[in-house]
């Protein structure tokens, strides 16, 4: 994460190159953004696939201000906002919300640096590894389902999730039911040591996704956490394997998910 809003925004997408190479600019995709925050990921796919829908999935009420307030700056027209978490069911559950302002930075009125570790679940080693972030706050939020939000707002084919839901992922793709076949590629951070209750770590989510025929492409996961993308085997198999070798990165089949990792 960059220092402001604007510096992030403008900053070239991590996984740009390869996105580029899985999905056409012009295509009319559907791209879902599921822990928005304040809408500066759903402005970057918006503006890279200008004929796509982004589905911004946020349930705090006061980033979801920021994220009206961003669209509204940017001049964003095809990102649709979804006030609610993603989660196995519907209902309703316990957010807890952070807040904090790392001591080693100035602070930023146009960045927020504490409002991004809100999670479903209650927060673990994260209290220990990133002291600075508090959890003060819980509130009950609206839960629906990915399958659900894909029957209501009539999404025929959901192509690329973002997602950063603070160990709640396994939720997330569990509410998915059968649609998460469909899916092409998936961006999601990832931890490794549990920064939140019960949450799954990084070799559960790529089991998870490898059982559901997904192969690694790129990882970031240090010690504590960072992003992983994962692509549809398929979609591989069709050419993209070949292509994406040839920016420097390197899809890899193999029969047990944990063996090897791409880079």
């Amino acid at each position: 994460m960059g220092s402001s809003l604007e510096a992030y925004i403008n900053a070239p997408l991590p996984i740009g190159p390869e996105l580029r190479l899985l999905f056409s600019r012009t295509a009319p995709l559907a791209i879902f953004d599921i822990g928005a925050c304040e809408g500066e990921d759903s402005v970057r796919y918006a503006r890279m696939f200008p004929r796509s829908t982004v589905y911004a999935i946020e349930p705090i009420p006061s980033n979801i201000a920021k994220l009206q307030t961003t669209l509204a700056t940017y001049g964003v027209r095809n990102v649709r906002i979804l006030p609610f978490a993603a989660a196995e069911s519907r209902g309703h559950a316990r957010m807890f919300v952070s807040a904090g302002q790392p001591p080693d930075r100035e602070t930023s009125e146009s960045w927020n640096y504490g409002n991004k570790s809100s999670s479903l679940l209650e927060p673990g080693r994260h209290l220990e590894i990133h002291p600075w972030v508090s959890f003060d706050e819980e509130i009950e939020v609206e839960t629906r389902t990915l399958e659900d939000v894909c029957r209501e707002y009539r999404v025929p084919r959901v192509d690329f999730i973002h997602m950063d839901v603070q160990g709640a992922e396994l939720k997330v793709l569990d509410g998915l039911g059968e649609r998460i076949r469909e899916v092409r590629a998936i961006w999601l951070e990832v931890e490794a040591v549990p920064l939140y209750v019960g949450q799954p770590l990084k070799d559960e989510v790529a089991n998870y996704l490898a059982s559901h025929g997904f192969i690694l492409s790129r990882d970031t996961v240090d010690e504590v956490s960072g992003d992983q993308l994962w692509v549809r085997e398929e979609v591989a198999r069709s050419g993209v394997k070949r292509r994406l070798s040839s920016i420097g990165r390197r899809l890899t089949w193999y029969s047990d998910p944990l063996a090897r990792r791409g880079s």
